[in-house]
């Protein structure tokens, strides 16, 4: 399928999906039934490869359907882009892992929690792994989850920071998910008693990331983009898209009334409107200059990696700035439940906690980069 005709399938599933968004709140999860759309549509297969039925998109053309669906209901937007791009990061596994997911369910859904918080054990053949970890949005849906720890280092010092994919039989889900924003990802809890992963289910993301240059030249563009120009764009999106959502309620509120010719306010909307702009026009623009050297087979620099991390945090920021804007300016209306300013508002500030949309870590590194000192983050 096209990019466009994929993006006008979503278009055509976005009013079902708004109308479901205040359900999807209170039932703390997308609707399976919207997890059906959503992938009958193919919205989870964009990033995975072709060998395995995707369709390798541009990251550009995925993150403009994700922004589409987040507008209309922003945990489900999360939820759909963090599936996507999990598919993406099961491509940098071992071809044998592929195949482990992928040849038995090429629709297979893949929840994820970064954090090094479990325990490995070496054994034969792999690692033994326990643990609890937090905060694995869509888990309810997932097949398999993708799961941090430490590799155990020399002498006792902790090792490298591998990701490792178990499947569902292997793990349970603990339902805590109650949350301010973002409530309907249920992301859950999941807790894993001594449960083996072979070597070739184990990713070091950080290792991809420093040895872009190294990969070989037949694996597709799309996986030779780094790790964090893709997964921190995964939240990052649906914070815009959410904006996005907030800004077409409000004006179609404010046409309906008399204050509409406030001259403040058409100034608070054309500043929205503008950070939002600004949001989806440089995150677009870097990655498809990565997406461009990597089809031409050359390094992506590192100044370009820094201003990719840099605009996405920045992006998030914007998003979260334009909400405010409009939040400020809604009035006492704006505070009311439901509504979709206010719960966008909510959202919105919720995404911008995960620690890939933290600031501070990426805007310092850039400007490292530009006063010439070394960058020493190998995650870049």
């Amino acid at each position: 399928m096209t990019n466009g005709k994929l993006l006008e399938r979503v278009r055509d599933l976005v009013p079902d999906i708004r109308e479901r968004a205040a359900n999807t709140e209170r039932q703390r999860r997308v609707p399976e039934h919207t997890i059906r759309e959503l992938a009958d549509a193919g919205v989870f297969r964009m990033l995975q490869p072709r060998r395995f039925g995707g369709d390798e998109s541009s990251p550009v053309k995925f993150f403009e359907v994700i922004r589409a669906i987040a507008a209309a209901c922003p945990s489900t937007g999360w939820v759909a882009s963090v599936f996507g791009t999990h598919a993406w990061q099961l491509a940098l596994f071992p071809l044998e892992t592929q195949h482990d997911v992928w040849s038995h369910n090429p629709d297979a859904l893949i929840s994820t929690s970064y954090v090094p918080a479990g325990t490995l054990t070496p054994v034969d053949g792999g690692f033994e792994l326990s643990g609890r970890w937090g905060f694995s949005s869509g888990c309810d849906h997932a097949d398999w989850v993708m799961v941090g720890a430490l590799a155990p280092g020399v002498d006792g010092a902790p090792g490298v920071h591998l990701t490792l994919l178990v499947p569902r039989g292997d793990y349970r889900i603990d339902d805590v998910w109650h949350a301010v924003g973002l409530s309907g990802t249920g992301s859950h809890d999941i807790v894993i008693d001594k449960a083996f992963v072979p070597v070739h289910r184990t990713h070091d993301a950080e290792l991809h990331n420093a040895e872009l240059g190294g990969v070989p030249s037949d694996v597709p563009a799309l996986y030779r983009l780094p790790f964090t120009s893709i997964l921190p764009s995964g939240v990052a999106a649906p914070v815009i898209g959410a904006a996005q959502g907030a800004y077409e309620a409000y004006l179609e509120r404010m046409r309906q009334r008399a204050t509409a010719t406030d001259p403040f306010t058409h100034v608070h909307i054309a500043r929205a409107a503008s950070e939002i702009d600004a949001a989806i026009l440089q995150m677009d623009r870097n990655l498809s200059e990565e997406l461009r050297y990597a089809e031409a087979g050359e390094d992506i620099p590192i100044e370009l990696r820094l201003r990719a991390r840099r605009d996405q945090v920045r992006g998030t920021e914007r998003a979260v700035e334009a909400i405010e804007l409009l939040f400020r300016i809604s009035g006492g209306r704006g505070a009311h439940t439901p509504n979709v300013v206010e719960r966008h508002w909510r959202d919105a500030h919720a995404g911008s906690l995960h620690l890939a949309n933290a600031a501070e870590r990426a805007l310092a590194n850039f400007g490292r980069g530009e006063l010439e000192l070394p960058v020493e983050d190998r995650i870049l």
